[in-house]
């Protein structure tokens, strides 16, 4: 489904696009690419007086609060570079904005946004950044099932491989709300008026 509207309190909640992410190339949409789209969705939700939700993934150096569980890929080993988990510098800066630390796929899961979100009377997010199939689509699907409605800027958001992102975007997301481009958002941003 095409983005229709956005309720008069939404937030902008931007998935992982830090330091050690930027570094990456996307697919399908450049890395460099998506975080520019952020940016001008970001401006325009702070012009609109909107929440500008900003998350980062980050664990302690040791690697002691990383998920525990068995999986078939092997757990990182290797300490990250220092800043790594900072948020990429065209986006960083604005104290207005939330910031959402989480060690998990989801960012709803053991961090405070769903309250942070809910003190600012916020009905619906609209959904950017990396990894489209992991971190965005964990964090689409429990906004969802904590009953926000979910607007996704497809072009915003990028993953590590092309067919991943493809299989969310067809899949899964028209399943969890409204799918759309930057500038689809950016029209209807731009056309709110916050009371």
């Amino acid at each position: 489904m095409p983005v229709t509207t956005l309720d008069p309190r939404t937030a902008l909640v931007v998935i992982d696009l830090q330091n050690g992410t930027a570094e990456v190339p996307g697919a399908p949409h450049a890395t460099a690419d998506v975080v520019e789209r952020n940016v001008a969705l970001a401006d325009a939700f702070r012009a609109a007086g909107l929440p500008v939700v900003l998350v980062r993934v980050s664990f302690a150096a040791d690697g002691g609060d990383m998920v525990p569980g068995r999986t078939e890929r092997a757990a990182r080993t290797a300490t990250p570079p220092a800043g790594w988990d900072r948020i990429v510098d065209a986006l960083a800066g604005h104290p207005e904005d939330v910031v959402v630390t989480k060690r998990n796929w989801s960012a709803f899961f053991g961090t405070d946004l769903d309250l942070q979100l809910r003190r600012r009377g916020i009905t619906q997010i609209v959904l950017t950044g990396v990894a489209t199939s992991i971190g965005v689509e964990s964090t689409a699907r429990a906004a969802h099932e904590h009953g926000y409605h979910v607007t996704l800027a497809t072009d915003a958001m990028t993953d590590l491989d092309a067919q991943a992102h493809r299989g969310s975007v067809e899949r899964i997301f028209p399943r969890l709300g409204e799918t759309g481009t930057t500038e689809d958002v950016l029209k209807l941003v731009s056309a709110l008026r916050v009371g």
